[in-house]
């Protein structure tokens, strides 16, 4: 499978470990609101090509026809199977951004929030009520065609719960239905990159993972522990998700090992 990395700093592991592993690769830039390529890819097989960037590569993938390309997820707080072990999603608030202003109450509290696709448009994180509102507000005063791709938009579905007290996050990596690898990213409130889990979390995060067989065959999951135990954090897009400590070279091994991906409803 040939590999089409964008540059950035993550990226640039990543291909340490494609070097390690012999597997072939280009260098890209991304034209800025357009989406082409810089140099333009000269790949003459469609169906053995993957993508490692911005979460927005996916339009370009989908245009030229790239398998598996970019993994594109569903919604995760949709899914039935992960419901009752969500952090943020059953007693969440989802409004899309044009009705906070008049469906959001002002009265000072705080909110988690992040859009409910997986879009990378806000990343998940606390604010307050004030800030939401004004957020809301900066974006409906722009015109819909002033709004760069990538960027909140007047109809972006966001979704708001009640903060909880976390202790420990994890990134984990499931490919073709098995964890891979996985990284600790923070204890309590402070940022941590290393290269472990608890035994317990790994186990739930491979049962989120078969409860859901068929989510898509490359994702990432987050995971927490919290005083009222384990939760689902969210999934992300694996293309454009950060790294933190985990082991690429397993990764990439994973990943180059599905080869041609059936597309998922979401490619089409």
């Amino acid at each position: 499978m040939h590999w089409l990395l964008q540059e950035f700093e993550d990226t640039h592991k990543l291909a340490e470990a494609l070097d390690r592993l012999g597997i072939p690769y280009s260098w890209h830039k991304v034209v800025p609101f357009v989406g082409d390529l810089i140099p333009e890819p000269d790949i003459p097989i469609t169906d053995a090509v993957v993508m490692f960037g911005s979460y927005t590569l996916w339009r370009y993938a989908k245009a030229r026809g790239y398998r598996p390309g970019v993994f594109r997820l569903r919604p995760f707080v949709h899914e039935k199977s992960w419901q009752p072990f969500l952090l943020n999603g059953a007693d969440a608030l989802f409004l899309t951004i044009r009705d906070i202003p008049e469906q959001l109450a002002d009265d000072g509290r705080s909110w988690f929030i992040r859009p409910v696709d997986d879009s990378k448009e806000e990343p998940g994180n606390v604010k307050a009520t004030d800030e939401i509102l004004r957020m809301a507000e900066n974006v409906i005063a722009l015109k819909e065609d002033e709004i760069p791709n990538g960027s909140l938009r007047h109809d972006t579905l966001l979704m708001l719960t009640e903060p909880v007290r976390i202790l420990k996050e994890w990134r984990l990596w499931a490919i073709n239905g098995t964890i891979v690898t996985w990284s600790l990213y923070k204890e309590g409130s402070r940022v941590v990159y290393r290269h472990e889990i608890d035994e317990d979390a790994l186990q739930f995060a491979q049962e989120m993972v078969d409860r859901n067989a068929g989510y898509s065959p490359a994702y990432v999951l987050d995971i927490c522990r919290t005083g009222q135990g384990l939760k689902l954090l969210e999934t992300n897009c694996i293309n454009a998700a950060g790294f933190y400590a985990a082991n690429l070279v397993k990764l990439a091994s994973a990943v180059d090992g599905l080869g041609k991906t059936e597309a998922t409803p979401e490619d089409d």
